[in-house]
């Protein structure tokens, strides 16, 4: 009996779609519903407040797709500049605007589509996830090809990454919450961290009596860090899931 319902369900809604394509469509965003958004990091409150009054003042031919794009355009660029920069390390100056520009595009977006009301949730969410996960690793390529850290290191930061952004999104559908930050640390401070670094480079490129690079270092305590997180969110949502659909 259930399959038959389906069935018939299934039936109409491909009906109602054919005499009008728009019905499904209509149907998923009356649907639809958005997660809400968790942003402990250190910097989230002054951060938060700074894009509110940017959005505010944003030009009116401006909008949230330009500064996506910005943002995604930046992301590769600051890859680039790591690649040339094992020619230059000037270039290592270059990538810090380039992160600069790329936080400016990457959390502004999201913030003048709330100012304006004019968000796109379900659009929003995918693209801009879709293409940080391609700058990341754009960006993490360039790190391979500076010499300033070991191609190992910088993939397997891409990889630890990647699968804790997996979780986040994974988390986002199962529990309706989006983190945009684990244990205080958020994007921002990531971007902050890596420019620090980018002008440490020009003194201690190397380390430890010369022993290791600087970027090895801390891409390992990258890696230790995100993979700490992985496990510990992922069992915390495991558990949580099982007390809240407890079978018996």
């Amino acid at each position: 009996m259930a399959i038959a319902s389906a069935l018939r369900t299934a039936s109409m809604t491909d009906f109602a779609e054919q005499i009008n394509p728009t019905i499904l469509a209509e149907a998923r965003r009356a649907d639809f519903a958005q997660a809400v958004r968790v942003h402990g990091s250190w910097l989230a409150g002054i951060e938060k407040r700074t894009l509110v009054r940017l959005a505010e003042r944003m030009p009116a031919w401006v909008n949230s797709d330009h500064l996506t794009g910005l943002g995604f355009v930046a992301q590769i660029a600051t890859g680039v500049c790591y690649a040339l920069a094992a020619w230059d390390r000037r270039l290592l100056l270059a990538a810090i605007v380039c992160l600069g520009a790329n936080w400016f595009g990457d959390s502004l977006d999201g913030t003048l589509a709330r100012v304006r009301q004019q968000q796109r949730p379900r659009y929003g969410f995918y693209v801009d996830h879709m293409i940080d996960s391609v700058g990341t690793a754009a960006l993490m390529g360039g790190l391979a090809f500076s010499g300033y850290m070991h191609p190992a290191i910088a993939i397997a930061l891409l990889v630890a990454f990647l699968l804790l952004s997996i979780q986040s999104y994974l988390a986002t559908y199962a529990l309706g919450e989006f983190h945009l930050s684990f244990w205080r640390f958020g994007p921002t401070e990531l971007r902050l961290l890596l420019a620090v670094g980018n002008l440490a480079l020009f003194k201690w490129a190397w380390v430890m009596h010369g022993k290791y690079r600087l970027f090895d270092i801390g891409g390992a305590v990258g890696i230790a860090g995100m993979v700490a997180m992985l496990v510990f969110f992922s069992m915390k949502n495991t558990f949580r899931l099982y007390r809240e659909e407890r079978i018996g």
